[in-house]
C-alpha cells in the first residue's frame, strides 16, 4: 500500500469541497520566493529485492555496530531474546496509545501495572509508575517532584550522576528564579563522598541526588547519605543507570533511598546508537508522594462481577486537570519499551536476572584484573566496590589516544572520562557484559598491552 492511498478522483472530490482546484492551492500562503522550483533529487522508486540490496549495503557501512565494544556509560548491551521482539508484536498490545478507556485497552493497563511492579521489586520501593522518557528525564522529574514535598528549592547533586542526568535536570531547573541544582564533587573513589555532601546540606536543601552505581563505576552505600539527608528535612533520590546491578548489589529502597530512578534500556533493549530508552521511577508509598507523582499509575481492581481488571489510577498531568496543578508535562511514557522491559524480566525471572548480573560482575572483575597486570595502565579511582563498570588510568598518552588506536583494530576501548571532565584526560571507563565471552576479553588485553 502506498503511504498515501489516494486516488486522483479522490483527491479531486476533496479539493472540491474545500474550495481548491489544485494540491498547488493549498500552498499559496507560501511566499514564491520561498518555494522549491525544481524536482527534489531522491532517487528513483525501487523493486523489493533491489531496494533490500540496497539496505544491506547501507548496513555494511555500519561497522561500529560489528566491532567489539566496550562502550557504557549508561547505555549497555546485554542479550534480548528474539522472544521479546516476537511478543511485542501480539495484537492485544496494539490497542490506544494512552489507556483513556478500560473497558477496550485491558492489555495495555495489565502491561503498565505488571511493569509498575518489576520496577517496585527491583528499585525496593512500593510505589511506581508507568515510566517516563529516560533515566535523565525521570532524574528531573524526581528533583522538581523533591521541590514540591519540601517545599524548598536547593538539590544537591553529586558527581558520580550520570553528566546527562544532571544537565537535563539543570535545564528542567534553570526556568525557577530559586536556587536550582548545586554540584558537589565525587570522592576520589568514584563514589559520593559523605563528606562533601554532609558540608553541603542545609534546611534549606530539597533533595540530595547520588548514582548507584556511580558514573564512574563504583556502588556506593546509600544508609549513610539517607541518614544525613533526613537529618536535615531532604530527600535522598537514587539515579540507576544500570538495573541488572540491583540483581545482587541492596536496592536503593531498602538503604533508605526515599525516591530512585533509572533508565530500563538494558533490560529493554539494545543501545541503538543512543535510544531508545524508558524511564524508572519508584518512591515511598503514603498519599502525599503518590499526588505528587508525575507520569500515570495504573492500578488493579475488581468490575461489578467481582473480576479482576485494571484502570488508569493517577495521570496527573496538564492534559487532564489545570496546568498549575499538574505534576509533569509527559506526553507518552514509552508504552512500547516499558513492555519490552516486562516481558526480558519475566522471561529471565529471579534466578535468570541474578544469573546475568552475576556473569557481568565476574566478567568486569576478570579483566580489571588483567588489565591492571600491564605497566601502562592503573586504577582510575580509588579501589571501591563495583559492578559491571570501571576506570583504568591509561599512564602512555590519554583515553582519547588510546580509544583511537584501538578503534582501528575493531574495538570501542570504552568512555574517554576527558569528554566530561579535562582533569580525567588520561582516565578510561569501560563496561563488560555477559555477551563478552572470555576469548573477547582476552583479546581486548592484548589490544591494550600492543599499545
Amino acid at each position: 500500500m502506498r503511504y498515501l492511498p489516494h486516488t486522483a478522483a479522490e483527491i479531486e472530490q476533496m479539493l472540491a469541497v474545500i474550495g481548491k482546484t489544485s494540491l498547488d492551492d493549498l500552498f499559496s500562503t507560501i511566499p514564491e520566493e520561498a518555494r522549491l522550483k525544481t524536482a527534489l533529487t531522491v532517487p528513483a522508486a525501487l523493486d523489493e529485492p533491489a531496494l533490500m540490496a540496497h539496505l544491506s549495503a547501507l548496513d555494511a557501512k555500519n561497522t561500529g555496530a560489528r566491532m567489539l565494544s566496550f562502550l557504557g556509560a549508561g547505555a549497555y548491551s546485554h542479550h534480548i531474546p528474539p522472544a521479546v521482539d516476537q511478543l511485542l508484536l501480539r495484537s492485544e498490545f496494539y490497542t490506544a496509545y494512552t489507556p483513556y478507556q478500560p473497558e477496550v485497552a485491558q492489555g495495555t493497563l495489565q502491561a503498565i501495572w505488571e511493569f509498575q511492579t518489576i520496577v517496585s521489586e527491583i528499585y525496593g520501593l512500593p510505589l511506581a509508575n508507568a515510566s517516563l522518557y529516560d533515566g535523565a528525564s525521570a532524574t528531573a522529574e524526581a528533583a522538581l517532584m523533591a521541590r514540591r514535598l519540601t517545599r524548598r528549592s536547593k538539590i544537591l547533586v553529586s558527581g558520580c550522576v550520570h553528566p546527562d542526568y544532571r544537565a537535563s535536570t539543570a535545564t528542567y531547573l534553570s526556568g525557577d528564579e530559586t536556587p536550582g541544582l548545586v554540584d558537589v564533587p565525587v570522592g576520589n573513589d568514584g563514589r559520593a563522598s559523605l563528606t562533601a555532601l554532609t558540608a553541603s546540606i542545609t534546611d534549606q536543601v530539597a533533595a540530595v541526588i547520588v548514582g548507584y552505581p556511580s558514573f564512574l563505576g563504583p556502588l556506593t552505600d546509600l544508609a549513610p547519605l539517607a541518614q544525613a539527608a533526613h537529618a536535615h528535612g531532604a530527600l535522598l533520590i537514587v539515579t540507576c543507570p544500570e538495573p541488572y546491578a540491583l540483581a545482587i548489589a541492596e536496592s536503593p529502597g531498602a538503604q533508605g533511598a526515599d525516591i530512585v530512578v533509572g533508565e530500563g534500556q538494558p533490560l529493554a533493549c539494545a543501545p541503538n546508537f543512543g535510544g531508545p530508552g524508558v524511564g524508572l521511577f519508584a518512591c515511598r508509598h503514603d498519599r502525599s508522594y503518590l499526588q505528587q507523582l508525575p507520569g500515570r499509575v495504573a492500578g488493579e481492581t475488581v468490575d461489578a462481577a467481582g473480576r479482576r481488571g485494571y484502570v488508569l489510577t493517577l495521570s496527573t498531568r496538564e492534559q487532564h486537570i489545570r496546568r498549575d496543578r499538574a505534576t509533569s508535562n509527559i506526553c507518552t511514557n514509552q508504552g512500547l519499551i516499558a513492555l519490552s522491559l516486562a516481558i526480558r524480566t519475566s522471561l529471565l525471572g529471579k534466578s535468570g536476572f541474578v544469573a546475568v548480573a552475576e556473569q557481568c560482575l565476574a566478567k568486569a572483575t576478570y579483566l580489571r584484573g588483567r588489565i591492571l597486570e600491564l605497566d601502562a595502565y592503573g586504577p582510575g579511582f580509588a579501589d571501591a566496590p563495583f559492578f559491571n563498570e570501571f576506570a583504568i588510568e591509561v599512564r602512555r598518552g590519554t583515553a582519547a589516544e588510546l580509544c583511537q588506536k584501538l578503534e582501528s583494530q575493531g574495538i570501542l576501548a570504552g568512555f574517554d572520562l576527558g569528554r566530561v571532565n579535562p582533569a580525567w584526560k588520561n582516565r578510561l571507563l569501560i563496561a563488560v557484559t555477559e555477551l563478552h565471552p572470555r576469548a573477547e576479553l582476552d583479546r581486548f588485553v592484548g589490544a591494550l598491552a600492543a599499545v
